[in-house]
């Protein structure tokens, strides 16, 4: 049973002060965007929400901005304004997990705890 492969695509700015971060979920329709505007940015972002690293680059621990950080950085504090912002002038940062095998679930296999007799 395979389990836990996944892409996951994130767009990175480097800011004066901060790094910032924003969760695609759909790579090949951010790129249409890109190019026109009129596709609605809900297709292809994973939550409208802008995350910040404190300098740490697009691997860091990631916090949701505030809106004071958000105002520093870009000029707003509307959360959407500057996600639009971010994508139009952010880096594309993919990162492949591998598959990995094993059981669905432990608790369900009727293993017998070492010391302990089966009836």
């Amino acid at each position: 049973m395979t389990k836990g492969e996944a892409t996951q695509v994130k767009v990175h700015y480097k800011g004066k002060e901060d790094d910032f971060v924003i969760f695609i979920d759909d790579l090949e329709t951010y790129k249409k965007w890109k190019n026109d505007k009129s596709i609605p940015m809900a297709h292809f972002v994973s939550a409208f929400k802008v995350f910040v690293t404190h300098k740490q680059g697009a691997q860091g621990q990631m916090d949701g901005a505030s809106k004071a950080t958000l105002e520093n950085e870009f000029g707003v504090s509307n959360e959407d304004e500057v996600i639009r912002k971010i994508l139009e002038s952010g880096s594309i940062q993919e990162a492949e997990f591998p598959e990995r095998q094993g059981p669905k679930n432990d608790a369900q296999q009727g293993s017998i705890v070492p010391g302990q007799v089966a009836r």
